[in-house]
């Protein structure tokens, strides 16, 4: 497998600032990689709900993450700004894959980057439904591509 190369902070069409924590360094003194998941999540959640996208207590839609993986390429560490850049690289009837790159504060290249693929689910039942017209929307300024 190929490694891939840092990606540029303006292939990314929304960016989602995020502070560092003091509890997100590790004992070697970075970010420690189970964070970047975290990091994520907030910036494809709040980037949705900010939208009117996502309830996130009571909608009838939910997304599940049925799928992850992240490539570092260089530490980042507290006290660090960094922001999430967002895209999405598939659109489909009941799941999204999303491309995220982190990066930190002046820099245009990503010291990580990775994937996750939601798919949207009954909050009720927990079966795979079509992607409400409102989160299609939303998501659709952020296709790769356009």
């Amino acid at each position: 497998m190929t490694r891939p190369t840092p990606q540029a902070r303006a292939d990314y069409p929304h960016h989602h600032p995020l502070p560092t924590r003091w509890a997100d360094n590790d004992m070697y003194g970075h970010v420690n990689n189970v964070t970047y998941y975290a990091y994520f999540d907030t910036a494809v959640n709040a980037y949705l709900a900010a939208r009117g996208a996502l309830d996130l207590h009571s909608g009838a839609v939910i997304g599940l993450v049925v799928e992850t993986g992240c490539v570092f390429f260089a530490p980042a560490a507290f006290p660090e700004l960094l922001s999430v850049g967002v895209r999405v690289a598939h659109l489909g009837r009941s799941s999204v894959r999303y491309e995220l790159a982190v990066f930190r504060e002046g820099e245009d290249v990503a010291c990580a980057q990775g994937q996750f693929v939601h798919v949207y689910v009954s909050r009720a039942t927990r079966r795979p439904v079509s992607l409400p017209p409102e989160l299609r929307a939303a998501l659709e300024p952020l296709c790769a591509g356009t």
